[in-house]
């Protein structure tokens, strides 16, 4: 078993653990809540380690990348093809999410039980949407330090952008900065192998964490709702594949084999951004450049969170169910341009989903509290999330390198982990 395989093999089984240490907590232990914090110490000293790599990892390798490219016009091409990719790619995954909830109707059963939260309670998020104005300041960082410091990657991306084409456009006088700022990169991929061995603890007790906290009968209560979210993101997953092979044809399979070891980090973690130097690495040895890599993925997971997309649609149609409002479909698809431009940009806020969906409904009427249907599995639902950002991302990434000739013949390496099996 290769060092890829075996860590896989204990994110699982820190999975199992941690379902069960969670569940003899909630059950035998006085203060569960105590060992519950305790937990939640580990998962967030992962995460912020996490979060440390990032912002050095997205300015280096994209500064590099663009400055390989050395030429402003070619920035431009690939941008506007990624961001087509990421506008149609939102829309499918709203529009799926509209109509399963439509289809399901799984707020029905929720006022049919009865015991909501009364309207004027309160959920405990934020709701801060942002309008066409916040959005456009928040592109551009008023300091390029602050915006690492906050790891707003957006903002991150515009400032790399800059330099990179200002680097190209220098030439020979920047080759030696840039040398420096790629020997950086690969340090600070050296940096992530050495953060994920830490990866199992971290799963281990980010779920006994939650199960303590709420005990799985959690699970049962609410088992119906989430069963059919996941076959939404399945059903969405099935999409996003099939139009992926239209465009790179059946090899995209083999890239799924190695975004294998991201998915399910990010899945048992329930981040999307603890997954993206592995995302980044298996992109590259699927065969896409690191130039292309390393400019569309950042930009990725601002603008193209196809799990939270699909979710979005899918809970705030829920909560108006619950509390018995019907939504007329002009209604719905106003929502869903709304959600479209309100989400983007907010990867960076904790508990981004419900945040955008707080500030959505608001704006049609609908009783906030009823997010407090959701807070107590929204652990287990942003598990789904977050895995499909990565397999969105890495499709849209792969997808986007085949439209500009960028992407080689798969390597052996290649070969041997995407047939490897899951063990």
């Amino acid at each position: 078993m290769n060092k890829r395989n075996r860590l896989t093999t204990w994110i699982l089984v820190g999975l199992v653990l941690g379902v069960a240490v969670g569940y003899v907590a909630n059950t035998h232990i006085a203060d569960p809540k105590g060992f519950a914090d305790t937990m939640s110490l580990v998962t967030t000293l992962f995460l912020r380690l996490i979060k440390m790599i990032i912002a050095p990892l997205v300015f280096s390798t994209l500064v590099v990348g663009i400055a390989k490219m050395g030429d402003a016009a070619e920035v431009g091409r690939i941008g506007v093809k990624a961001l087509g990719w990421f506008i149609v790619a939102s829309l499918l995954s709203l529009t799926l999410g509209l109509i399963l909830v439509n289809l399901f109707r799984p707020g029905d059963a929720m006022a049919l039980a009865g015991g909501l939260p009364a309207t004027g309670a309160s959920s405990g998020v934020t709701a801060s949407g942002l309008t066409l104005k916040d959005f456009v300041t928040h592109l551009v960082p008023t300091s390029i330090f602050e915006g690492m410091a906050k790891n707003e990657i957006l903002q991150i991306v515009i400032f790399s952008i800059f330099f990179g084409t200002g680097a190209a456009a220098v030439g020979e006088r920047a080759a030696p900065m840039i040398a420096a700022i790629d020997g950086a990169a690969h340090v600070m991929l050296k940096v992530t192998g050495y953060v994920m061995n830490f990866a199992p603890f971290a799963v281990f007790a980010a779920v006994a964490d939650v199960v303590a906290t709420s005990g799985v009968g959690v699970l049962g209560t609410y088992g119906k709702f989430m069963a059919e979210f996941y076959l939404g993101i399945l059903l969405l997953w099935a999409v996003l594949i099939t139009i992926g092979v239209l465009f790179v044809g059946p090899r995209l399979f083999k890239l799924l084999g190695l975004l294998r070891e991201p998915t399910i980090l990010a899945f048992t973690c329930a981040s999307s951004e603890a997954a993206y130097p592995k995302t980044l690495e298996g992109l590259e040895r699927f065969g896409v450049k690191n130039r292309l890599a390393a400019f569309v993925l950042p930009i990725g997971y601002s603008f193209n969170l196809d799990g939270s997309m699909m979710y979005c649609t899918f809970a705030a149609v829920f909560i108006a169910q619950a509390y018995g409002m019907e939504l007329p479909l002009s209604t719905q698809l106003t929502m869903m341009l709304v959600l479209m431009l309100t989400s983007k940009g907010m990867a960076g806020v904790p508990r981004a989903s419900l945040v955008v969906i707080a500030a959505t409904l608001s704006q049609f009427h609908i009783p906030e509290a009823g997010l407090l249907l959701l807070l107590g599995i929204d652990h287990f639902l942003d598990m789904g999330r977050s895995a499909t950002n990565v397999i969105g991302n890495g499709i849209a990434t792969a997808v986007v390198a085949k439209w500009e000739g960028d992407l080689t013949d798969p390597t052996p390496a290649e070969k041997d982990i995407a047939a490897a099996p899951l063990r």
